[in-house]
């Protein structure tokens, strides 16, 4: 066989290690479709399978840690190469140690580590985080050039006081700053509000370091976080500029909650991103 035909690596290529949920659209079953609608092959690592996520009162749960890195070392045996890695849920601290082993073993001058530290919402942890999750995801941090907080993850992650953070802006600027200290090249922090408008801090060591506000629309939905790292990461191995990236996934998730809310979806099913997809590319 050719070296042409052999070879892995023709395609742009995002590695992303999340969870794969069958129904209530987030992680992987949201991320590769919209990673392949911008152009680039989606190589997903599951880390645990749910029928359906932990918002609804019931679900079917399998833990892929034993298997995770059997299924990465046949990756390594085939010499593929990505130009993104980008991480999601992990819900054991031997998870995140085979997420920084991957981090290791494939990044090369290249490869953009996105980091989206899935910990909590709304000023909670997420149920079934302990403290040491937590802690090991932070230091994941630690390996990202972007990083994709919501408000109560940059709380976390910067030991702050959701409370008092939520009311004082100055604080979140003060957060992605001090992230962006541990290691990322870029930070953007989303789930703000002011007044009637929500929106997220875009923080670049070389560049821009800004608020960016829209009017609330819809309901608060599962899966929108995901929805944006992905845009996020695929942006970023594309070259697009960071603060125009952060604005497309604001306002692709602004469209899909207007149709989610137009079909009466409910709030756990997530957002209706499908019909908006050819507008990514």
């Amino acid at each position: 066989m050719s070296q042409q035909l052999s070879n892995h690596n023709n395609q742009k290529k995002i590695a992303i290690i999340n969870d794969l949920t069958g129904f209530g659209k987030c992680s992987i079953a949201v991320e590769l479709p919209i990673i392949s609608a911008m152009a680039v092959q989606c190589c997903p690592v599951p880390t645990s399978i749910f029928s359906n996520h932990t918002a609804y009162p019931e679900y079917f749960f399998d833990d892929y840690t034993d298997k995770m890195q059997d299924y990465i070392d046949n990756w390594k045996k085939l010499g593929l190469r990505f130009q993104g890695i980008l991480t999601g849920y992990l819900c054991d601290i031997r998870q995140i140690d085979i997420v920084r082993k991957f981090i290791k073993e494939f990044r090369d001058q290249s490869t953009i580590v996105v980091v989206d530290p899935v910990m909590g919402d709304n000023g909670r942890v997420y149920s079934g985080y302990s403290s040491k999750v937590c802690q090991g995801i932070t230091e994941l941090v630690k390996s990202a050039d972007i990083v994709t907080p919501n408000l109560t993850e940059a709380c976390l992650i910067t030991s702050r006081d959701y409370k008092e953070v939520v009311i004082n802006h100055k604080l979140v600027e003060e957060m992605a700053k001090e992230i962006s200290e541990m290691g990322p090249e870029k930070v953007v922090i989303s789930g703000i509000l002011k007044d009637n408008m929500i929106g997220d801090y875009v923080f670049e060591k070389d560049g821009a370091k800004e608020f960016l506000f829209n009017d609330i629309v819809g309901i608060s939905r599962e899966g929108t976080g995901d929805v944006f790292s992905a845009i996020i990461a695929a942006d970023a191995v594309n070259d697009v500029p960071f603060v125009e990236s952060v604005k497309k996934g604001s306002d692709f998730i602004r469209r899909c909650l207007v149709i989610s809310d137009e079909r009466n979806i409910p709030r756990e099913d997530g957002i209706c991103f499908e019909d908006l997809l050819t507008t990514l590319h």
